[in-house]
């Protein structure tokens, strides 16, 4: 299994994001299509595992899946083997080379709930800074922790994505540190969930 790296922030990451954004659009022309930068390497100053995770919405699946040829001679490998689990997503990574990073296209229907979490979890990092603290301070102690364990360092992570979303929703307080909703509190007990 890979390890687990988590580097520190880099400022070429949105750069690389809005190459990859300026390649994905003619792809799905004439379709009217959005693409978001997400994950780690959108949040300012958050160290990360250095890949760039895309959200690209738009009006079907179907669409996405008329696409499959024209990402794949973009590099981009088509894999199936999680729609059980997330059967509302088509999932495409295309990997490192050179001075480009791996990227992870997560291609959904606009406005659906993938779509709307990874956006309101992004957005709350982008806007407050102890939480992003917080979860930088979450991630390095994961990487060491699972340091050969992708899937147990990405279930650990949960309680915490869980957390901020549940502050993000309206009226919820937007500071959830030093609250007894604190995502790093239990943490040595929390369920490794499947996200």
């Amino acid at each position: 299994m890979s390890a687990v790296v988590v580097a520190p922030y880099c400022a070429e990451w949105p750069l690389r994001f809005a190459e990859v954004k300026a390649e994905l659009l003619p792809v799905f022309a004439p379709a009217a299509v959005a693409v978001e930068h997400i994950g780690s390497t959108a949040i300012p100053g958050l160290a990360a595992k250095p890949i760039i995770d895309v959200l690209l919405g738009t009006d079907s699946l179907a669409t996405i899946e008329n696409k499959i040829n024209g990402l794949s001679q973009l590099g981009y490998e088509y894999i199936a083997k999680y729609e059980g689990e997330f059967p509302n997503r088509r999932y495409f990574v295309r990997a490192a080379a050179a001075s480009l990073p791996r990227v992870n296209l997560h291609a959904v229907v606009l406005g659906s709930s993938f779509w709307q979490e990874h956006l309101a979890f992004r957005n709350a990092l982008r806007s407050n800074a102890s939480l992003v603290a917080q979860y930088e301070q979450l991630k390095l102690q994961l990487a060491s922790r699972f340091a050969h364990d992708r899937p147990s360092y990405t279930a650990a992570k949960a309680p915490f994505i869980e957390a901020v979303l549940a502050s993000a929703q309206p009226g919820a307080n937007p500071s959830i540190e030093g609250t007894a909703s604190s995502p790093l509190r239990g943490l040595s007990s929390a369920p490794h969930v499947k996200r």
